[in-house]
């Protein structure tokens, strides 16, 4: 991506919220409505006033009496406490705003909200107490013609917040419904969209990685941030006295999302080991604690109030101008995510900028504070990242299991053409090798039996000659019977236990008995199934009774038993034969190895096959002999289903 295409982006992202924020000024905003506006504590009211869509917001008129002044002139969100600027004068304390109903029409049911006291409040209407609590208030009565006195007695003790701060609606019933019921659809969506986000990156917590966690707290923080307007609606119904403390969860709430921004940022520009990043994690983990402390010593520090103000608008900037640097990494090196991390701090500054220049000049009637907005935005945007992420994950995994799919397929046919091309040689070399090895022994005999000029130096030659033919000759016999073996490819079909094991002793039996050898088979109590090639099958027990035979001397037995064992079938052939030396039992699955009293008859590949063929049905076999006490060969196979 082209540099001066990602700069468009962030660009064209502050003439939006610019705009954005220009007509949320002009059309949602509490103190850019109509008349009628108070003025000297008093507000003249007709009935037109009463009846339109929009609520009267008592903003102007209001007298003020607390500790310092008497019946002072002020306007609803002027200050944000009772110190007024007045750094040596307390915070806190209680306060009496009063301001008198004019009214010139007939009868009307009308209400009267007030959102957010963060102070303990009273509300009297022609000195009558209508409501009293913490946090967010209705009162609703009769509006007769002439004049009638409001009256809200505040009581704070702690907080930066004191008195009251937002201006209160007055309108009828269905008025103040209707715009409530617009915002409470709105703050719903605001709360669950992020924890939607939320359960999304719990899919995503171990293959999205710290972004996808990271993204999970943030959608957390806004979530916990914007439940201000839901704990406010609850008081409105029941007295909660967790609504006075509320300031500090929203700024923790606050204090979190913000370094969720900057940690995304640093995450998706692959700044995460970066100067810049070192200094501001800790200017962001420890800056946040001075500002909660400052909060708790309000009460105490009369000038505690703006210096954590103006403490909280540094710390906000310091936290832009961070996330601006770190995701500058990410342009330089054409960061993939540059574009999100970009606008993602452009929507970010523009909230922070927006909160500052419209301090105590926006509140807004149906929809989102600018820097509510600006963190719905930024919890899309990321999550609009964590989605293309994921997206461009799973399209490099599918490319990469396609493209291994198909590496796959062509090792495979290149395995199989390599194995045919080897079982062809082998066939060829077999046959080709068998008549000038047999020619070469015919040829031994004819000198060794002519005796013409044999002496006993060329006897000594003509014998090592022999064995070593014989031994080729061996091995010729057990590279065609391996070719034999894989011939056999047919599927494989449900074999019966028990008639496998009568055909072998049908087979066997005769020549046992020419040995003068007993053999024995014990079928399973119940007949099983194994998946197997009775061909194959043939060939395994071939090698193993013939080695039996060979090694039991007459009068002795063989024993082939079967039976079932963990869902498994054990098979068991057992003999009392000369046995195996210690020393040879790891090695006889070996090719080509022949123990030292097979050296003359051997070929080294009988029992390598029988592994061969145990392994390829999924079984396992293992040996048990000691030298003078037989050999018994335990095989395992899986039962057919």
């Amino acid at each position: 991506m082209k540099q001066h295409k990602v700069w468009w982006q962030p660009v064209s992202a502050w003439i939006i919220m610019t705009f954005f924020f220009m007509m949320l000024f002009y059309g949602d905003n509490k103190y850019y409505t109509p008349p009628p506006y108070g003025k000297s504590g008093v507000i003249s009211l007709s009935e037109e006033d009463l009846l339109r869509k929009n609520p009267i917001f008592l903003i102007d008129g209001w007298l003020l009496t607390d500790g310092h002044v008497t019946d002072k002139p002020t306007y609803i969100g002027e200050f944000s406490n009772l110190q007024r600027r007045d750094l040596e004068a307390l915070p806190h304390g209680q306060a009496r705003y009063q301001l008198t109903l004019r009214y010139d029409g007939t009868e009307q049911i009308v209400s009267v909200d007030f959102p957010q006291l963060y102070s303990k409040y009273t509300v009297l209407l022609d000195g009558l107490q209508l409501a009293r609590g913490i946090g967010s208030e209705r009162i609703t009565f009769l509006l007769t013609a002439g004049e009638h006195i409001l009256t809200v007695e505040t009581s704070s003790k702690l907080g930066y917040y004191s008195g009251i701060y937002f201006p209160p609606a007055l309108g009828t019933a269905e008025t103040l419904f209707q715009v409530g019921s617009i915002q409470g659809v709105a703050y719903a969506f605001a709360f669950l969209i992020p924890l939607a986000l939320t359960v999304f990156t719990l899919f995503l917590w171990r293959t999205g990685g710290r972004i996808a966690r990271w993204l999970g707290v943030l959608c957390c923080s806004y979530a916990l941030y914007v439940a201000r307007y839901f704990v406010f609606l609850l008081s409105y119904f029941v007295f909660l006295p967790i609504v006075q403390y509320w300031f500090l969860i929203q700024s923790l709430a606050m204090y979190c999302l913000c370094f969720c921004v900057v940690q995304l940022v640093v995450l998706a520009s692959g700044s995460l080991h970066s100067k810049v990043w070192r200094w501001a994690r800790v200017f962001l983990l420890v800056f946040p604690a001075v500002l909660m402390t400052l909060s708790l010593l309000i009460p105490v520090l009369p000038w505690a109030v703006f210096v954590h103000g103006r403490l909280t608008d540094f710390y906000y900037i310091v936290t832009f101008c961070a996330a601006v640097l770190l995701s500058m990494r990410s342009v330089t090196e054409q960061n993939w995510e540059s574009r999100y991390t970009l606008v993602g701090c452009t929507v970010f500054g523009a909230g922070l900028l927006a909160n500052l220049f419209f301090s105590n000049r926006f509140e807004p009637i149906r929809f989102f504070w600018q820097f509510e907005w600006c963190g719905l935005l930024l919890v899309l945007l990321f999550g609009a990242m964590m989605v293309s992420r994921s997206r461009r994950i799973l399209k490099e995994n599918d490319m990469l299991t396609n493209h291994l799919e198909e590496q796959v397929r062509e090792r495979t046919e290149e395995v199989t053409q390599l194995l045919n091309e080897r079982k062809a040689f082998f066939s060829d070399m077999a046959h080709d090798l068998k008549a000038p090895v047999f020619a070469t022994q015919s040829f031994i005999e004819a000198i060794r039996k002519s005796g013409v000029g044999v002496d006993k130096e060329l006897q000594n030659y003509l014998d090592k000659a022999q064995a070593k033919q014989w031994e080729m000759a061996r091995r010729l016999q057990g590279l065609s019977t391996i070719n034999e073996l894989d011939k056999i490819d047919g599927e494989r079909i449900p074999v019966s236990v028990r008639e496998m094991l009568s055909e072998v002793y049908a087979t066997y039996c005769g020549e046992a008995e020419v040995r003068s050898v007993y053999l024995v088979v014990e079928p399973p109590k119940q007949d099983v199934f194994l998946m197997a090639q009775p061909e194959k099958l043939n060939i395994l027990f071939e090698n193993l009774i013939y080695n039996a035979l060979k090694a039991t001397p007459s009068n002795g037995s063989i024993t082939i038993s079967a039976w079932t064992e963990d869902g498994k079938i054990r098979v068991a052939v057992k003999d009392t034969g000369c046995g195996i030396p210690k020393e040879e039992l790891p090695l006889v699955f070996r090719r080509f190895y022949v123990g030292a009293r097979n050296k003359e008859t051997g070929t080294g590949l009988g029992l390598y096959i029988v592994h061969g063929i145990v392994t390829e049905l999924g079984g396992t076999i293992e040996v048990h002999s000691a030298v003078g006490e037989g050999t018994e060969f335990v095989m395992e196979f899986p039962q057919c289903s």
